[in-house]
């Protein structure tokens, strides 16, 4: 049998152990959903990075617009270490853990129904949670889709079908802490990975310098400080990815489960080292595709002599890594993408479950029930996902844009606000959060990309927030 077969079957089945030992420590909703409030700082830091960064910042973005940018695309990095992960972890990791112990909530949706009196904002931003996330998820299974087709030949429809059926079975076991215990594994595979994944690019591309001076020959704007695009759309880039973070549900609930203060700020060191190093390395290796891809050398990453996106970086991995080392670059992209599937179902799910379920239709369930339910519409979230992922209906990156602008627009305002003013009220928080996503599509339908519409659904959502409450206050 391939050393790639037998090095996945043995990652499959420490997975299952895992989520087998994590099903004896899940007694409770609680323990199913925050790992009963008691996660440490390392599992914490660990995964929320693994939840942050996965197939899509290595495949669809790092690819994409590593491409077109350059090395100008190191920005984002930038941002998403010291804003979507250093920001939120030091400004708002603090608030959130404090407010949510006071409040004794769950989720987000929870937060709002408590912070502003609106179970109007609760069900709303349940529904959103449950209608975004699907295309988010779906990203992540197309970009891993690709990998497995690029890495073993699989099939495009086999690689996707089992990948949603390994995450429904390992989620569904033991929940949240079956998680994080599998995320310091993921963490390690990915920092191994791209230590890996820099040394070959850099030691098949000649050096730094060579390769500078290469990609500097093929388009001078690919190696200075805003790439050919332009500065707005690499600003939105930036915003998008790197100011969500601060109101995307999968990434605030690690607040939620950790133990106390204390970790917070252990934790908040740990992830932002994790951090720069996967972003630089993975949107670094993007940036120089150009100098190793070509229609002649690698044809399955372009049609017509155009690039498809999407199979840059599995066609870079598989080019540049050297044979004995590539099943690593696989468990690295693998892993990461596997704890932002694990991230988003569990919040997908108790959207349904926890806010409208238990919320609205029949409030004295038991946990037993709930948990029932959880397992039960984590598989159905993942058939969507899947379904959805089958039918490609765009770019990894314009589906993630769209996704991650929506999400933004909805919580972004509400939240960041409830959190830090106690001046904000229910008017501001409600009109914030429907003005925002109603500025988010109608741009995106009208034509702008989605990061645009995202971004600029973003900031309305926040400048909404404060504006109508004070108008409501005078």
């Amino acid at each position: 049998m391939p050393i790639k077969a037998i090095v996945m079957l043995v990652y499959m089945a420490m997975i299952i152990v895992i989520g087998i030992l994590g099903v004896r420590k899940t007694r409770s909703f609680s323990d199913f959903f925050l790992g009963g409030r008691n996660i440490g700082p390392w599992m914490t830091a660990f995964t929320y990075g693994a939840a942050y960064f996965s197939a899509v910042l290595f495949i669809g973005f790092a690819g994409k617009i590593g491409w077109g940018f350059g090395y100008s695309s190191l920005w984002i990095a930038l941002g998403n270490t010291f804003l979507g992960v250093l920001g939120v972890w030091w400004f708002l990791g603090p608030r959130i853990k404090r407010m949510s112990d006071e409040y004794g909530v769950h989720t987000m949706a929870e937060f709002f129904e408590k912070r502003y009196d609106s179970r109007f904002l609760k069900l709303f931003s349940s529904i959103a949670i449950f209608v975004f996330f699907i295309p988010y998820s779906a990203a992540v299974f197309m970009g891993l889709s690709y990998l497995f087709k690029s890495n073993f030949n699989i099939d495009y429809t086999v690689a996707l079908v089992f990948m949603g059926v390994f995450t429904a079975v390992y989620l569904v076991l033991g929940g949240y802490k079956s998680m994080t215990m599998i995320d310091v594994v993921f963490g390690m595979i990915m920092i191994v990975g791209v230590l890996i994944l820099f040394w070959s690019t850099v030691d098949k591309g000649g050096g730094l310098s060579s390769m500078t001076a290469t990609l500097s020959s093929l388009h001078p704007k690919l190696t200075e400080w805003i790439g050919p695009p332009g500065a707005w759309p690499l600003f939105c880039l930036v915003f998008l990815t790197s100011v969500a973070p601060f109101a995307m549900p999968q990434l605030v609930q690690k607040f939620y489960a950790i133990r106390d203060q204390r970790s917070i700020r252990v934790g908040m060191v740990s992830s932002t080292v994790f951090a720069v190093l996967i972003t630089g390395v993975a949107y670094f290796t993007g940036a120089t595709a150009r100098l190793f891809l070509s229609p002649a050398n690698t044809p399955n990453a372009f049609s017509n002599g155009k690039p498809i996106f999407d199979a840059l970086m599995p066609e870079l991995i598989t080019h540049v890594i050297p044979a004995s080392l590539s099943i690593l670059i696989l468990l690295l992209i693998l892993a990461a993408s596997q704890s932002t599937l694990a991230a988003l179902i569990l919040i997908s799910s108790s959207a349904v479950v926890k806010d409208v379920y238990a919320g609205f239709i029949h409030r004295e369930a038991s946990d037993q029930q709930l948990m029932l339910l959880m397992r039960l519409s984590s598989g159905f979230f993942v058939f969507l996902s899947v379904v959805l992922a089958y039918l490609k209906p765009a770019t990894i990156v314009a589906i993630l844009g769209i996704s991650w602008g929506a999400i933004g627009s909805v919580f972004l305002g509400p939240f960041v606000w409830g959190l830090i003013s106690t001046r904000v009220n229910k008017v501001g928080g409600v009109s914030s959060s429907v003005l925002g996503l109603t500025t988010c599509l109608v741009l995106y339908v009208m034509g702008l990309s989605s990061p645009e519409a995202g971004t600029i659904g973003m900031m309305v959502s926040l400048v909404v927030n404060p504006v109508f409450s004070f108008l409501k206050q005078g």
